[in-house]
């Protein structure tokens, strides 16, 4: 009997919804702008990798853990190795990116991006280190030198997150996980319990291929999207939100309370950038979050980083090495491809959204499929398949 009870109880944490397959928003016909790579992901831009590490339990006293730990490494294991030029960039700083201070200085990231929950930078920060020390082969000064980049955005609504149930172990199980390939969406990893514009929401991913002086460069995207509410959502231009208003989307513990709110984007590209353009790239990202009709709020953290595989011996610290880069001036399409995908990556996260009951009973309803079709069907706005 109580091994019944604990399958139920189980299975009504579980992301669910009606239907069970994998969707994102094409195959809901929503119209998108410039042309995705053959996996539409940010390991369309060849060498990144992706690492989920989900953590959903049920506790005494209707506690509930619905949380996690993704990992983005831009050269996949050999990233340690072999560093990248970034850039970062911010639309609101109630939120936190460790590591960006010496991103801004030194132009390279050093090793993964992970994302979190806002409560577990610390735990997660840690276990990137035990992990950097475990992969073995130290730095030139024999110390393992690591500075990690971690993000967050709170996932306090479904998880028990002042239980601090991420510990450094889970870092390194979403780093030993990460592949290339599909990357999975929604509610896994450190998506597991978030939400944008009051609906189910999590990680999303999108990529874009462009030319640029007769060459093809792609463009990916992974959002951890926990931003917006839902009377500004708008997807295909249409306010679509507004239409969901007489919906019961979430529960709350005070009705009136203020859900918090945040975003964190890392935008991969295998075109030639040097640091200071990297960051012109992130930038453009606030670009995509006013798309969806996103505004900023107050308690919103909204941080994004950037970062290009080219280059690498830029990264090997040779003396001689020569270092290439895109003109500025044509820059735009880079800029156009870093917008579309990125619009794309937030509106496959809230796509990808399944029901969850998560910590105090408390649960956030997925956005509605056919719902969302035939308000989009009304505005021609649907490709109809």
């Amino acid at each position: 009997m109580r091994m019944i009870l604990f399958c139920l109880l189980t299975l009504s944490a579980l992301p669910m919804h009606a239907d069970t397959a994998p969707v994102r928003a094409r195959d809901l016909g929503i119209p998108f702008d410039g042309i995705p790579g053959p996996l539409n992901a940010i390991t369309d831009v060849a060498g990144v990798t992706v690492g989920h590490e989900t953590i959903i339990r049920d506790l005494p006293d209707n506690r509930a853990v619905r949380t996690g730990v993704t990992a983005v490494l831009p050269r996949g294991r050999n990233s340690l190795a072999l560093n990248v030029y970034a850039g970062w960039s911010l639309l609101n700083g109630n939120g936190e990116m460790t590591g960006t201070t010496w991103v801004e200085e030194g132009g390279f990231l050093e090793g993964p991006v992970m994302i979190t929950n806002t409560h577990s930078v610390g735990a997660v920060h840690e276990g990137v280190i035990q992990w950097r020390v475990a992969q073995g082969g130290a730095d030139d000064t024999g110390y393992y030198w690591s500075n990690p980049v971690v993000g967050e955005t709170w996932d306090g609504h479904l998880n028990d997150i002042n239980g601090l149930h991420v510990r450094p172990a889970h870092a390194a199980a979403a780093l030993d996980k990460a592949s290339s390939g599909a990357v999975a969406e929604g509610s896994v990893g450190g998506g597991t319990g978030m939400t944008c514009f009051d609906f189910k929401c999590g990680i999303g991913t999108a990529s874009r291929v462009t030319d640029v002086n007769a060459s093809s460069y792609t463009v990916g995207v992974l959002v951890q999207a926990n931003f917006g509410s839902r009377e500004e959502l708008r997807i295909g231009g249409i306010p679509v939100g507004r239409q969901f208003s007489g919906d019961l989307i979430y529960s709350r513990i005070d009705p009136g309370a203020q859900m918090h709110s945040s975003l964190i984007v890392i935008v991969a590209t295998d075109a030639p950038l040097l640091p200071y353009q990297l960051k012109r790239i992130a930038r453009r990202v606030s670009l995509a979050m006013g798309v969806t009709g996103a505004t900023g709020h107050n308690g919103s953290g909204d941080i994004f980083i950037a970062f290009s595989t080219a280059n690498d011996e830029a990264a090997r610290g040779l003396p001689d090495a020569t270092i290439h880069s895109v003109p500025n001036g044509s820059m735009n399409p880079l800029f156009e491809a870093t917008v579309h995908a990125t619009e794309e990556a937030i509106i496959n996260a809230l796509v990808a959204g399944r029901d969850m009951t998560g910590d105090l009973g408390h649960y956030v309803r997925a956005i509605d499929h056919e719902k969302l079709q035939k308000i989009l069907r009304q505005h021609g706005r649907l490709v109809e398949k």
